[in-house]
């Protein structure tokens, strides 16, 4: 992924194919090699599986309103030695970020692996507007503004159902297990309060640190960016920027360059993740960390980064705010309407951490107090616990995946 947007290296990787006789994946390879950097900063989600020894299938999922989006099986772990256990299993990555992330810790915490060894057929979607989900039947990314004109609205109500159906139809169950971490919390309680038809499909919903309202978020650097896309939003559009953080931009780019040096990784890049999240000092390896940069942040739109900035100033889990004038034109109230989540039926089973700086115990325990159907809400025992644990983590293993394992299997044949 390093080699997204940096010409110099492309030019490097062609010279390699040409001296060589290399295809471009291996002359990538040995570049990469060459340079010192881990090979899983620069691979994707199958790359990655088959390096550890596990297969990985690709597969394009189509939405109702034309988005193709990008998703990822482990149907058997590699340590899996009994019959596959059914229904299959959806695990939805969070905000900027990609299904990348569920790998990025490697086969000994990432819960990609960790979940397909427990032998549960795992399928790991993308969300629209990431790098795997940058296409459309009719609408370019690069020169359409009405590519980018979604935020967790459409996610939830568009993306998590295709992707849902995709998997039902693919694999001739009759419902699904459901693994949402943070957006992927939030997307889950709209689809299931907008269209409640999916709670049908669902056996179990395990949410991860959920996101809703972010009223309590901690993290000052994460409100200051958000209330900045907030108040920013009209003066973007108007220079034709859509799309907010993507990977081969510039804060991806030198954030995956410089901390693929070991030095830097262990101190300086520990301490990016800490004021974005919290501080868990020992929890993330230095070898993961040089290797999540290269996928992260992931990209999104500049209207959903905006509607963050509103959740961080409202008391309620709402639709995204137009004002008044524009409110009554796309709701026809003045006001955005407000996700009913008695209607999310679903049995759920919430697990957190206290030290979340980014969804807080405040607004995890209000969404969870509106929840008809919570069989349990799960204090991950270690104080420390934060937001970015949950994806990058060494302890995932002993922290959070008994507590997955015991939902999952009572929710299983």
């Amino acid at each position: 992924m390093f080699l997204i947007g940096n010409p110099c290296v492309v030019l490097v990787v062609v010279l390699f194919q040409n001296v060589f006789g290399e295809s471009r994946e291996e002359a990538e390879k040995g570049l990469k090699l060459i340079l010192g950097y881990p090979l899983d900063a620069v691979s994707n989600f199958t790359e990655m599986a088959i390096e550890h020894g596990y297969e990985a299938e690709q597969h394009l999922v189509t939405t109702e309103d034309g988005y193709i989006l990008t998703m990822f099986r482990i149907s058997k772990g590699k340590n899996c030695k009994e019959p596959i256990r059914k229904p299959p299993v959806l695990l939805m990555h969070g905000l900027l970020m990609s299904s990348d992330s569920f790998m990025d810790s490697g086969p000994d915490a990432g819960l990609a692996y960790l979940i397909s060894d427990l032998c549960y057929d795992l399928w790991a979607p993308n969300i629209r507007g990431n790098y795997y989900s940058k296409q459309h039947i009719k609408l370019n990314p690069s020169k359409d503004r009405e590519f980018w004109d979604f935020s967790n609205f459409e996610f939830g109500y568009y993306d998590i159902p295709a992707s849902l159906n995709y998997i039902l139809s693919y694999t001739k169950s009759d419902k699904i297990n459901y693994i949402g971490y943070s957006q992927g919390g939030s997307t889950f309680f709209i689809m299931n309060s907008e269209r409640p038809e999916y709670n049908d499909k669902i056996g179990v919903g395990i949410l991860l640190e959920p996101g809703s309202k972010h009223t309590y978020t901690r993290s000052q650097l994460f409100r200051w960016l958000g209330d900045t896309y907030q108040l920013a939003l009209p003066t973007l559009y108007q220079a034709g920027l859509y799309e907010a953080l993507p990977l081969g931009g510039f804060v991806q780019e030198a954030a995956s360059f410089l901390c693929k040096d070991y030095a830097l990784a262990d101190f300086a890049c520990k301490v990016a993740l800490g004021l974005i999240d919290s501080f868990h000092p020992g929890s993330i390896k230095t070898e993961t960390v040089r290797v999540l940069f290269g996928h992260f942040p992931a990209g999104t739109s500049v209207k959903n980064m905006a509607w963050y900035g509103q959740a961080l100033n409202v008391d309620e889990f709402q639709n995204f705010d137009y004002g008044a004038t524009g409110n009554l034109q796309q709701y026809g109230t003045s006001q955005p309407p407000v996700f009913n989540l008695s209607l999310v039926e679903v049995p759920v089973v919430v697990i957190h951490g206290r030290h979340d700086y980014l969804t807080s115990p405040a607004d995890v325990e209000w969404v969870t107090s509106k929840l008809p159907n919570v069989l349990e809400q799960f204090y991950v025992e270690d104080p420390m616990w934060n937001h970015f644990d949950i994806t990058y983590s060494q302890f995932t293993g002993r922290s959070i995946l008994g507590k997955i394992k015991e939902y999952l299997d009572e929710f299983s044949t």
